[in-house]
């Protein structure tokens, strides 16, 4: 029997052609790597300063509304609102609401206008959080009072107070704890506590002095 010609020995398997030069791959893990480092690199560049990123601890955005501090211009500013309150007034000027409704009921606005205007020596220490320090406010107080006259009767009223719902909220919560017996001390720490996580304004209201430690 005659054997067919073949390029290969007997016995021998034929060679198999090169695959040619290989490529390199990069891992599903390292490619899980540099995305993450990405996305870290694209946060720090564009994420706005100030901002809370969703998901954060809201006890680390507790600790960055406490590291504001006020100037002594504003501790000495919030002593003397302070000095003049408890202070009932015999009339009220009218609370400036306007031609459409406001963010809390008629009752509960004017409550608060009351509030900080009988009880400066309260809403002088407690800040608001809705960013208003940028209009000059450092305390509480100064979201519903705009002017008293030198016996610390109102002259006039500040009219950010009505369409802000932190603002009214504060004063509420601060009322609120006031009628329960809550000194100005644990007033503050409470606003601090649960209204600091939730916004982004940072008031550098001063913090009361240990004389003001009783209700």
């Amino acid at each position: 029997m005659s054997k067919r010609a073949s390029g290969t020995k007997q016995g021998t398997p034929p060679r198999r052609p090169s695959a040619g030069p290989s490529k390199s791959t990069l891992s599903p893990v390292a490619i899980g790597g540099i995305v993450v480092v990405a996305l870290g690199v694209g946060a720090a560049l564009f994420w706005p300063s100030g901002s809370t990123p969703a998901g954060q601890d809201p006890a680390s955005a507790s600790k960055a509304s406490s590291a504001v501090v006020a100037t002594e211009q504003q501790v000495a500013n919030a002593a003397s609102k302070a000095a003049l309150g408890p202070h009932k007034q015999a009339s009220y000027p009218p609370i400036p609401f306007q031609g459409y409704t406001p963010p809390r009921p008629n009752e509960v606005v004017t409550a608060a206008y009351q509030w900080a205007a009988e009880h400066p020596e309260i809403a002088s220490y407690v800040p608001c959080f809705c960013g208003c320090e940028r209009s000059g406010h450092e305390g509480n107080t100064d979201c519903f009072v705009k002017s008293r006259a030198p016996n610390g009767d109102v002259a006039e009223w500040d009219e950010h107070g009505l369409d802000c719902a932190v603002c009214i909220d504060v004063a509420t919560r601060s009322r609120q704890m006031y009628a329960s017996g809550a000194s100005v001390r644990d007033i503050r720490a409470a606003i601090d506590k649960e209204f600091g996580p939730l916004y982004q304004g940072r008031m550098p209201t001063p913090h009361p002095p240990a004389a003001h430690a009783t209700h």
